[in-house]
């Protein structure tokens, strides 16, 4: 194809327009992704994003939060945990991140305590916490050392023993362990308080709790119960159908009548497979409840309770059951069915809370549930009665910042791929514009000789 010299002069600046536009478009480009942050987390699992937990606990710390790595240079160390805080720090900026290298600042990791090559220490409005080497660091792992940042003083859940109540040490089914340990990595403390052998509660006992003794109390320790709550001491009290084993002083103190029976539904029945597991998921406003959702709780044999608040005491229902429950009254034999005029009919209150507020403004809560084995290690990883059993305790201990903070942190979501994958990945990555660009190039050169 013949080009007049005036055609070739127009397609010359048409061409160099074009490289023009095309470049001011690419600097455009980098300036907008420089001044500007847009992400997009297409994967399955969201393995790139932080779980609403973690990010409703580092949304609470308020001030910068400094995170020094004892992490030496080596491999590629550094750069996972630069990778892994930057996803903190997308939803809270003033995180700070200071590395020192072990080896050759010994003196820094010896005034440190640091053991392993990898340790985070954090601090925050002069409280500090350490994280173990790149290892063990995980989400849950890390949200969970922020929640402790969060904390300022000692937090102690002094479990009322010596009568056969469910032990936060135990390992049985029917035991708190695992509800204890997932207590303690959020700061908590706790211990198991035998009161025939010290005769009063702690002064710093955050929360007493009753977990359903099986034993009956001697008249000094339920005295020394109610003396606590006169003098403003907060409770969880969890019971289980059946006798109250010495505590009727205790719940004619607090308005609360235990109601004779197991609660039955057979609407529960078709989730939880059994009559007598009841499982809610409707919720008040309650600030315990309130943020649960649509996170189904589930109460095995559990009881029912009416509450009748004593003067001066504010009381609400937390958790009700649906009408077609009841109150059975008989045994637990199939095939279940409700008898009018000894059965009582449901809705039915299962979970109370109570609060009073002295001349200092100083609110005492107390909650009573029917129930204590949703919280037990048979049951407690069921549906959302982890995130009701540390609800509870957040609430009881006044730390209201973190009430509403879900429990579900996303398990690991690294990604480890073979180097052969990566070399892979990296080929594609390069080699698919650099060949879109030769054959660019190719084309252009063979229509400019023609």
């Amino acid at each position: 194809m013949y080009y007049t010299p005036r055609r070739k002069w127009q397609l010359r600046i048409a061409n160099a327009i074009f490289m023009l536009l095309f470049l001011t478009a690419v600097g455009l480009l980098q300036w907008l992704g420089r001044e500007y942050s847009l992400r997009f987390d297409l994967t399955a699992t969201h393995r790139h994003s932080l779980s609403a937990a973690s990010i409703a606990a580092v949304e609470r710390l308020r001030g910068p939060v400094a995170i020094t790595a004892f992490a030496s240079p080596k491999d590629d160390m550094r750069a996972r945990i630069r990778g892994f805080i930057d996803t903190y720090q997308r939803h809270k900026p003033d995180i700070e991140l200071h590395f020192v290298d072990p080896d050759e600042s010994p003196d820094k990791a010896r005034a440190a305590g640091v053991r392993h090559d990898g340790e985070l220490i954090f601090s925050y409005a002069g409280a500090t916490e350490r994280l173990g080497p790149p290892t063990r660091l995980d989400e849950e792992a890390f949200t969970n050392t922020l929640t402790r940042l969060g904390h300022r003083t000692e937090r102690w859940l002094v479990f009322l023993s010596g009568h056969g109540e469910r032990h936060p040490d135990g390992r049985a089914n029917f035991d708190f362990s695992a509800w204890a340990q997932e207590l303690q990595k959020r700061g908590f403390k706790t211990r198991a308080l035998s009161l025939a052998e010290n005769p009063q509660v702690p002064m710093n006992t955050s929360v007493l709790v009753i977990a359903g003794p099986r034993v009956r109390l001697l008249p000094g320790e339920a005295r020394e119960i109610q003396k606590y709550l006169e003098h403003g001491g907060n409770l969880l009290w969890l019971t289980d159908p059946g006798p109250l084993h010495g505590l009727e002083p205790l719940a004619e103190f607090l308005g609360i009548e235990f109601l004779r029976g197991t609660v039955v539904d057979p609407n529960s029945e078709k989730t939880t497979g059994y009559a007598d597991a009841i499982a809610i998921a409707n919720y008040g406003p309650h600030p315990v409840v309130r943020d649960l959702g649509n996170t189904i709780t589930i109460f095995p044999r559990t009881g029912a309770l009416q509450l009748n608040p004593p003067k001066g005491w504010q009381g609400a229902a937390l958790l009700d059951t649906q009408p077609s429950a009841w109150l059975e009254s008989g045994a637990l034999t199939p095939p279940i069915t409700f008898d009018k005029g000894k059965d009582l009919r449901g809705p039915l209150t299962i979970a109370a809370a109570l609060t009073r507020t002295d001349d200092k403004q100083h609110e005492q809560r107390v909650a009573v549930l029917a129930n204590g084995d949703f919280l037990s290690n048979a049951f407690l990883a069921n549906a959302g009665n982890l995130d009701l059993g540390l609800s509870l305790i957040n609430w009881l201990s006044r730390d209201d910042a973190y009430v509403s903070i879900p429990v579900r942190i996303a398990p690991d979501r690294r990604f480890d791929v073979s180097p052969y994958t990566k070399l892979a990945l990296l080929g594609a990555y390069f080699g698919l514009p650099l060949s879109a660009a030769g054959i660019g190039i190719v084309v252009w050169w063979r229509r400019r000789k023609r």
